[in-house]
């Protein structure tokens, strides 16, 4: 099917690729020429400004790839431009109930809007993509193909209401960062603690084979080990993007207790104040992995 892509960096040129190599008619918008020479390159097609975009997608399905601060100023540029009984999908991790306000703004004109949340980060080309899917039956039936496209066998599921996609994605997140602090930390003990010169990646390459911590996340602190058992080069700062000060503001407003995702988002918080260590480095040699994520952020 035909469908416009807004938005192609490190997840979005993986997604594009996928769903081109499966025969989809993919037009893409983005500021980033190289990123849209690349796409190009193996079959989409771009186009150059949002009126340009929709002349060519009929009927109308687009993908929105972006960070969720520009979420809001693109859903108003395309509202300017978009027909009635447009599909605009929000494949990013904006905040659930955000979400949910948009798709009121975009009901009001006769806009379909769904919310798709993304794991997966640049492993998904290969891999394929999960999807946790919010919106209108209607909605969901038409893009069914691109989801198909986009994810392994039953690796995409339609939840609920335009919201329930990026709440459960949230909460995916917030899980993630306990995830991480805990292989994050247990590293940090073999490499510091009383016994000394165990071999980290060859631990990682052993749980990975029958271990029940084995898991995608170990396999990215086992690769990220052995090509840097010392993870030189890494400052050990590690970013935060939202998702789990959200989860936790709705577990607070729930009464429910989440100590591990808190401790894991101080931690992270910390590392951003000047505490780091080998535990922080590995947080954010992981990230880069799994996700793309600049090994050193700006800061």
């Amino acid at each position: 099917m035909k469908i416009g892509f807004i938005g192609i960096g490190k997840m979005g040129g993986q997604m594009v690729a996928r769903l081109v190599k499966d025969g989809h008619s993919v037009t893409v918008l983005d500021l980033d020429k190289s990123a849209v020479d690349a796409t190009v390159a193996i079959g989409a097609k771009a186009a150059t400004n949002r009126a340009e975009l929709i002349k060519v997608v009929e009927p109308l399905v687009l993908w929105l790839m972006i960070p969720s601060q520009f979420v809001d100023q693109e859903l108003a540029a395309l509202l300017e431009v978009v027909p009635e009984n447009s599909i605009i999908i929000d494949g990013g991790n904006s905040d659930f109930r955000l979400t949910m306000q948009r798709a009121q703004l975009l009901a009001a004109k006769n806009v379909e809007y769904v919310d798709v949340g993304t794991s997966g980060g640049v492993l998904g080309l290969e891999k394929g993509f999960s999807m946790m899917v919010g919106g209108s039956d209607t909605a969901i039936k038409t893009i069914t193909p691109l989801l198909d496209s986009l994810t392994m066998k039953d690796g995409w599921k339609h939840f609920g209401p335009t919201g329930y996609g990026h709440y459960i994605k949230m909460i995916h997140n917030g899980i993630e960062y306990g995830l991480m602090q805990s292989y994050a930390e247990g590293y940090h003990l073999l490499k510091e603690g009383p016994l000394k010169n165990i071999d980290l990646a060859g631990v990682g390459e052993v749980w990975q084979h029958g271990s029940i911590i084995g898991s995608l996340l170990n396999e990215c602190a086992t690769g990220a080990l052995f090509e840097n058992p010392e993870l030189e080069g890494i400052d050990g700062f590690v970013a935060e993007s939202g998702e789990a000060r959200w989860t936790l503001e709705i577990a607070e407003a729930a009464r429910i207790e989440t100590p591990s995702i808190q401790t894991a988002l101080d931690v992270r918080v910390a590392s951003q104040q000047g505490k780091k260590n080998f535990a922080t480095k590995l947080l954010a040699a992981m990230r880069n992995k799994f996700g793309g994520h600049a090994i050193n952020e700006l800061h």
